[in-house]
């Protein structure tokens, strides 16, 4: 504070009575809001520095008045919503590739959070300010440079409302290192000493090699309805993320149609069951499939080589527009898309679907999940993107069904939460009466809906109650009350009238005949593993075919026990590990199941269940053990033969991100959440593990693991983009990064490298890609991003911006991308649309 400012010498103070000590003290508060006012505006400029900086979009923070307090109220430090609200600052001057850089808000990677349980260490929360650099050379305001908030507070400057501004990557000769930029930061790679001639090019072209999607495997039963059934072919068709599956259960082949966008909600089958209608919901906002970059040569895969491309040439046709929800009409036998209707006329997703019977099927019904479940009447085949004829707001409530009556096609019937409603279409307009349950209690939710032989509605409620309402009518003309215990979930009736019902709490399957009197010889459990009744369909003469809540597909008979044809996971999937002799591969999930799987069977080898989610899998390089990483800190390896439990390790209280074993099989890391690595000693072959120490240096959460082929150093990547090198035996780092340079690693998983710099487009932020996997060969890597894609690149892809061959499937984030052994195989697993993708690599 300036002595001009006539501040009393404390002699004087204290001699003085009691109202001076007053005037003296409330001039100093006076003096001290002052200065809090000018720190408080100063921390405000500071923090729009640092979002300019780190390439936010700029007009964030408004300094808009001439009076200091005003100015502090109104640069109350507003966040885009696309970045987090918390603002945490390192509490050290951070090291990366040895040479200081700025700490950045630890902002989490988009698609890899903590479980609710646990609160994610981000960083240390006690920072001091004045440790605050760039790595760019361009510091943050100090006390000898005054900020302009502070010098000129009525002036504030224009806002710049263009858009964030993307520094290119650039090439240090004289050093040999390569900087590319993440949300404006500047991440340094070195080359090898190999590379002398290196330059910065375009991109690199894309491989030769091409992806095809080989097997699917899951279902999506957990929150979708009527959406299995059995084509003419002998095919089960169902949908998991963005595929439709053609399974011949018989001749274990899979055909997929590959025309979506994003998640598929519905699938109708036409009366002449080779035309099919699937429904989506809205996709992400993708601004590189937006801006159609010429970088990227898309290309979709289907077991059919003369369909290969097709439906990726039908979602290019349509451009961007294909995000929205809408409805595909695409042919099961050539797997064209025929008609996609309703682009920009629904809201959210399509929930449900049906065709027409009657009139053979020339119209289509759909409901969308917007506010008033909008129920619309389309002549499908009428015009190049059909015709809507009718549109009316259906409820407020969920809608879980609509369908056509098989009689009349002037009938629609829809149900959902507290009702059932009849439809009515008469010159082009729909009418609507609600069915009316008299001296039954109203149900919460009418669940589902069958068709008697003679044309009654059949339904069923959450209370358990099956009633049957007479054509035409909108009375209940019969009960069955109270047929299962707890929720009906699926009824349908089969070809010879036997009408089957699925429990969706009992479990059960029941029979009853054409008077609705239960068979009682019929009455099947399904098991407690598979989950309760979802969908039920007939197959192949006698069988039956059961979609469960758990994400299985169940087949059997009314006389003979069920089994599991499709069951994968049901809860997000991270977790992916490679057997490395064998073509076997490992996954497991937030659901608490680990599976080992077959992938030239495409069958379990085996299941288990542990008590804690699980986030990431190794594989000893023996193949006798698998580490497991769970989301509480625990770690445990199991035997890979009997299942059986070998250790149990625990630190930390937080999720493990990855779990990577030593070529040599001497050493285990385990990368954490909570910003540390954590290097166990490994002996006999995998079985006994003892602690060598704790690699502390990183200031975010630990997101990928190599190890050298010598097994003597880790290389490692954290959610705020550093790249750190340690010594496995020491557990120190290694900050001279250019004396790593010329270091063989035995993997690529981390998704920052200068052998991996050029998966980074244009516009990346640094959380676009989950993962990234070199082949053994090493002449072709492949990442998989936040936007559902499998991307296939030129190994090593060291050019910036490099061409890549991508490939859909996927409606969730790619959260794992592993080649087996012999690199004739790619998995990939999806996180939220807890799908495993198996591709072959071809040339």
């Amino acid at each position: 504070m300036d002595g001009s400012n006539g501040i009393l010498d404390v002699e004087d103070i204290l001699n003085g009575d009691m109202e001076d000590r007053i005037a003296v003290l409330e001039k100093k508060v006076a003096q001290q809001d002052d200065e809090i006012v000018c720190l408080k505006t100063a921390l405000a400029d500071v923090v729009r520095r640092m979002s300019n900086l780190e390439g936010k979009r700029p007009g964030k923070l408004t300094v808009a008045s001439t009076s200091p307090l005003k100015t502090l109220k109104d640069a109350q430090f507003s966040v885009s919503p696309a970045r987090p609200s918390h603002m945490v600052l390192p509490s050290k001057l951070n090291m990366s590739n040895g040479t200081p850089k700025k700490p950045i808000h630890n902002f989490p990677m988009a698609k890899r959070p903590s479980t609710p349980d646990h609160t994610k260490k981000i960083t240390n929360s006690n920072s001091d300010l004045r440790r605050w650099a760039s790595a760019d050379g361009n510091s943050f305001p100090s006390p000898a440079r005054r900020s302009s908030s502070l010098t000129n507070l009525s002036s504030p400057k224009p806002r710049n409302t263009g858009p964030p501004v993307s520094k290119e990557a650039n090439y240090n000769k004289e050093e040999g290192f390569v900087k590319i930029y993440l949300r404006g930061r500047g991440i340094t790679m070195y080359a090898p000493s190999s590379m002398p001639d290196y330059t910065i090019s375009k991109g690199a072209q894309a491989p030769s090699q091409k992806l095809k999607l080989d097997w699917v495997y899951g279902y999506r039963g957990r929150d979708c309805r009527s959406n299995l059934h059995l084509l003419p072919t002998g095919e089960v068709i169902y949908f998991i993320a963005a595929v439709v599956v053609m399974y011949n259960v018989e001749e274990e082949m899979q055909r997929f149609y590959l025309g979506h966008t994003d998640d598929v909600k519905c699938i109708a089958i036409h009366p002449d069951k080779v035309t099919i209608a699937t429904g989506q919901v809205a996709g992400h906002d993708r601004k590189s499939d937006a801006k159609k970059s010429p970088r990227t040569a898309s290309a979709a895969s289907s077991t059919s080589s003369s369909t290969e491309d097709a439906a990726d040439d039908e979602t290019d046709s349509t451009d961007i527009k294909c995000y929205v929800p809408h409805v595909r009409i695409w042919d099961s036998i050539s797997l064209t898309t025929l008609r996609i209707i309703g682009i920009g006329e629904f809201e959210r997703a399509v929930c449900c679907i049906s065709f027409s019977k009657a009139d053979g099927g020339s119209h289509l019904v759909a409901v969308d999940e917007a506010n008033d479940h909008v129920l619309s009447v389309w002549e499908w085949n009428k015009g190049e993107k059909g015709t809507k004829l009718t549109e009316t707001k259906s409820a407020t409530e969920p809608v879980l069904a609509a369908e056509f009556h098989p009689m009349d096609h002037k009938q629609i019937i829809s149900c959902g939460k507290s009702h059932i409603s009849f439809w009515t279409i008469e010159d082009n307009r729909l009418t609507k009466k609600s069915g009316v349950f008299e001296k039954h209690d109203k149900p919460k939710y009418v669940t589902c809906l069958a068709f008697a032989d003679n044309g009654d509605v059949i339904s069923g409620d959450s209370n358990g109650n099956i009633f049957v309402w007479g054509k035409g009518n909108t009375r209940i003309h019969y009960a069955v009350p109270s047929a299962h215990e707890g929720p009906i979930f699926g009824l349908y009736v089969m070809k010879d009238g036997t009408l089957l019902s699925g429990g969706g709490k009992d479990r059960k399957l029941l029979a009853w005949d054409r008077r609705y009197i239960q068979k009682t010889d019929v009455e099947k459990e399904l098991p407690e593993g598979t989950g309760p009744v979802r969908t039920i369909t007939q197959g192949k003469d006698n069988q039956i075919l059961i979609g469960t809540t758990k994400n299985a597909i169940l087949q059997g008979s009314l006389t003979s026990d069920f089994y599991s044809i499709v069951q994968a996971h049901t809860d997000e999937l991270w977790g992916l590990a490679v057997h490395p002799a064998s073509r076997q591969f490992l996954t497991c999930s937030y659901d608490r199941h680990i599976i080992l799987w077959d992938s030239s069977s495409h069958t379990q080898v085996w299941t288990k269940t542990i008590d804690d989610g699980c986030q990431s899998a190794g594989f000893h390089p023996s193949g006798t053990v698998i580490a497991i990483g769970t989301v509480t800190g625990r770690w445990l390896a199991i035997d890979a033969a009997s299942r059986d439990l070998v250790t149990v390790h625990t630190d930390g209280n937080e999720q493990h991100d990855c779990m990577e074993y030593s070529p040599d099989g001497h050493y285990l890391a385990v990368g954490s959440h909570d910003n540390y690595i954590y290097v166990y000693a490994v002996s006999e072959n995998g079985y006994k593990y003892n602690k060598v120490g704790r690699c502390n240096g990183h200031s975010s959460y630990i997101t990928h693991l190599d190890w050298s082929a010598d097994s003597q150093y880790i290389q490692s990547n954290s959610g705020d983009y550093e790249i750190l090198f340690w010594s496995a035996s020491t557990c120190r780092q290694v900050t001279s990064a250019s004396s790593m340079r010329d270091i063989e690693w035995s993997s690529q998983h981390c998704t920052l490298g200068f052998s991996v710099c050029g998966i980074w487009q244009e516009g990346a932020d640094g959380t676009d890609v989950n993962a990234v996997c070199r082949s053994h060969d090493k002449t072709v890597a492949v990442s998989g991003d936040d936007f559902g894609k499998v991307n296939l690149f030129k190994y090593p892809c060291c050019q910036p911006k490099s061409h890549s061959n991508s490939y859909s499937g996927h409606s969730s984030h790619v959260t794992c991308v592993r080649f087996l052994k012999d690199d004739s195989r790619l998995i990939s697993t999806g996180g939220k649309d807890m799908s495993i993708m198996q591709w072959r690599l071809s040339s």
